[in-house]
């Protein structure tokens, strides 16, 4: 029993230890399928990483290469932009140059000058270029100069005899000549007449010379004109346009102008005069017309014709007129086109109002606190209108004796010659206005900016917008414009009987006028 108890205990033992065995050979298979697996894994990521740092080396190479080629190109592409900015500044620099645009209406050279002819233009343009090159500093040498002056040469050679400053027109057309001749950069150019003619040249030459680079500076000579103040509005919104544009002040800057901040050369010293040409023709037949007051001398009966009235047969009566002596005329006052009167409403054709009692209106004199010369319509108009002749009314039995006595008026009173009428010229006759006297009292009345805008209720719309000094939003009665009508034709224009535009508001006549009222 014992014996067999120990063989069964061996053989459990055997079996024991066969699946420990097992178990061992199954930890040596699952290590070596572990390390076989490991390895692959290994093996594969190792060849990856050698393919990708092969990889970069050819990166690398690559990259050495092109940064020595781009440096080589970089240094050479130096040289070349050197080259280019030293040729770009000797193009602009080579022909520097300052360019002076005037308008000649407005800006005008002093009279001393253009009385002296073509020496006198060469003076001016050798001065103009000296003043000019003197505020160039130590380059004005290598800079050039290039002047051009704008202008109505027929119009501003009328204005200015009729200011008294130029007695010969020809003086005018020689200075120009030789303002044009004394260099070959300047330049005296007729735009002929036509509203704004000059004003446009002056623009777009200006815009021209802005776009070159070798222009410096562009002058303006456009001191008096406040409708260039938009068109600088809008250059002056490139900071770089700002120190390149200088107003040349002759006639006071305008406030409109002066407020952009452009830079202010004034030459009036040497050039250009600082007042405006004043139409003292005009106020020299006015201060004829007004010098002295007038007094009505005391009515004297004539014998005259008689003119009977019919239109009352139960009381047969004779209207006898009372000659007065004749009154003097108001000087003429420049009227408007035809364009501008119709534009004003009237349901007709304004005519003076004429009737066989009527007279003209008295010229009052000129004020001791007014300026010589300086005769307004406002002075004009002062005085009220004298009342009509007086009629008399004979009794009926003196009627047949009236009738039947002789006129003795042609016999003791010698016909005068009638002066030889006014020939205008291709304007024309402006149509005469007939204005309301309470109108003119009320335009009269209004001062500064409340005085209403001549160009708002004549031509349109104001161009100028909420810049103009003057009123828009007052509706006038049709009797107040007519008399703006009026009043706006004291202001003679520029071209006189060759002014070709139609809406024109200013005056063309010369200077004898005769007023006609509405009381």
């Amino acid at each position: 029993m014992e014996q067999r108890q120990n063989i069964l205990s061996f053989i459990q033992r055997y079996q024991n230890l066969v699946t420990y065995q097992d178990t061992q050979t199954n930890l040596i298979k699952d290590l070596l399928v572990y390390a076989e697996s490991i390895e692959s894994t290994l093996r594969a990521e190792n060849a990856e990483l050698a393919q990708r740092v092969h990889d970069r080396n050819l990166d690398y190479e690559d990259a050495t290469r092109s940064r020595r080629e781009l440096q080589q190109r970089i240094h050479a592409l130096e040289g070349q932009l050197e080259t280019a900015i030293l040729a770009n500044d000797q193009v602009k620099n080579t022909n520097s140059y300052v360019v002076v645009l005037i308008d000649g209406d407005g800006l005008i050279f002093k009279p001393e000058l253009i009385q002296q002819g073509l020496a006198g233009g060469k003076k001016a343009a050798y001065a103009l270029r000296s003043a000019i090159l003197g505020q160039c500093g130590p380059h004005g040498n290598e800079i050039g100069v290039l002047a051009q002056v704008y202008l109505n040469l027929a119009g501003l050679s009328k204005a200015m005899r009729r200011d008294g400053c130029l007695d010969n027109e020809s003086n005018l057309k020689e200075f120009s000549l030789g303002f044009t001749q004394a260099k070959a950069t300047f330049d005296f150019v007729d735009v002929g007449h036509g509203k704004e003619r000059a004003d446009n040249k002056i623009k777009e030459m200006t815009k021209w010379h802005l776009r070159n680079h070798n222009c410096k500076q562009v002058i303006l000579g456009i001191s008096h004109d406040a409708g260039y103040a938009p068109f600088l509005d809008e250059l002056f919104q490139e900071d770089s346009v700002q120190h390149q544009i200088t107003i040349l002040e002759g006639v006071p800057v305008v406030r409109e102008l002066r407020a952009i901040g452009a830079n202010i050369l004034n030459l009036n010293d040497t050039l250009f005069r600082s007042e405006k040409l004043v139409d003292r023709v005009q106020e020299s037949a006015s201060s004829e017309s007004f010098g002295t007051p007038f007094t009505p001398a005391p009515a004297t009966p004539v014998p005259a014709t008689p003119t009977i009235e019919f239109n009352k047969p139960t009381t047969p009566t004779v209207e006898v007129k009372l000659v007065v002596p004749a009154i003097p005329t108001a000087p003429v006052i420049p009227s408007s086109s035809v364009a501008s009167v119709s534009s004003i409403g009237s349901s007709g054709p304004l005519t003076p109002a004429t009737s066989a009692t009527s007279t003209p209106t008295p010229a009052p004199a000129t004020t001791s606190g007014s300026a010589p010369g300086t005769t307004t319509y406002a002075k004009a108009i002062r005085n009220t209108t004298p009342p009509p002749p007086p009629v008399i009314r004979l009794p009926a039995h003196t009627k047949a004796a009236l009738q039947q006595q002789p006129s003795r008026t042609s016999k003791t009173t010698p016909s005068k010659p009638k002066p030889a009428p006014w020939n205008p010229g291709p304007r024309g006759l402006d149509p005469p206005l007939q204005v309301s006297q309470s109108a003119l009292d009320n335009l009269k009345r209004r001062k500064d900016s409340n005085k209403l805008c001549n160009n708002h209720y004549l031509r349109g719309p104001c161009s100028k917008g909420d810049s103009c000094n003057f009123e828009h939003n007052y509706k006038p009665t049709k009797e107040e414009l007519v008399a703006i009508a009026f009043l706006t034709r004291l202001n003679p224009c520029s071209g006189g009987q060759d002014c070709d535009v139609d809406d024109c508001i200013y005056g063309h006549h010369v200077s004898v006028y005769v007023s006609y009222f509405i009381r």
